[in-house]
């Protein structure tokens, strides 16, 4: 899906920060842009909502999960840092791709939401190995929270594996010799069979489970 075909909308943020956001994003679409604080469900939903939250805390996690599971799954998260506990906040609540603000270029926004109108997601170099590692804890910890029962098979390991490294579809797709849609493929399968909500929330899930 390209950015021209896409329905973004825009959540939160303060007013210069969403003006300049919305200003781009329609220039580079040449169509309007949904500008929206407290969507309601009875509003049509959006390909890709843009969140701009500066603090992550409980309630924010909340509307952050509403906005996942009632509108849209593809939600990029621009914040300004994110703690441990906030971060499982923001990966638990579903959120597809997440940006520093500090890095959030014009480009870099963009990007990010072209990956999410894919089903794929983008987190942050720094921030992905602070979640491999607060993972690895976790399988230490014999009171880890319950994950979703079952096992991805050797092909889905495989891929996942190559997620929590970072690679995106094509790099996963040129490393495994398969191609893109198969890799899309894999991991929609292993998804939805496991119910997990994202590539973030599976690599969790097979990290937790020992599989990668």
């Amino acid at each position: 899906m390209s950015l021209e075909e896409m329905t973004i909308a825009v959540h939160g943020g303060d007013p210069l920060s969403r003006a300049g956001l919305i200003g781009y994003l329609e220039q580079q679409q040449r169509t309007a842009v949904l500008t929206r604080t407290d969507a309601t469900l009875e509003e049509e939903p959006e390909d890709v909502a843009v969140v701009l939250a500066d603090q992550i805390d409980a309630s924010a996690a909340a509307r952050l999960r509403e906005l996942v599971m009632h509108r849209t799954p593809r939600v990029v998260l621009v914040t300004s840092e994110l703690d441990d506990a906030q971060t499982e906040l923001v990966v638990d609540a579903g959120v597809h791709s997440i940006v520093w603000r500090h890095q959030a270029t014009e480009e870099r926004l963009v990007k990010a939401i072209q990956a999410a109108g894919r089903d794929e997601g983008e987190i942050p170099g720094d921030l992905l190995r602070r979640v491999l590692a607060q993972l690895g804890r976790r399988r230490r910890d014999t009171s880890a929270p319950s994950v979703p029962s079952g096992q991805p098979t050797q092909r889905e390991a495989d891929v996942l594996k190559l997620v929590a490294e970072g690679l995106d579809t094509r790099e996963i797709a040129g490393r495994l010799s398969y191609s893109e849609r198969t890799v899309k493929g894999i991991l929609h399968n292993v998804m939805a069979r496991l119910q997990l909500r994202n590539r973030a929330h599976a690599v969790a899930f097979a990290i937790r489970q020992g599989h990668i």
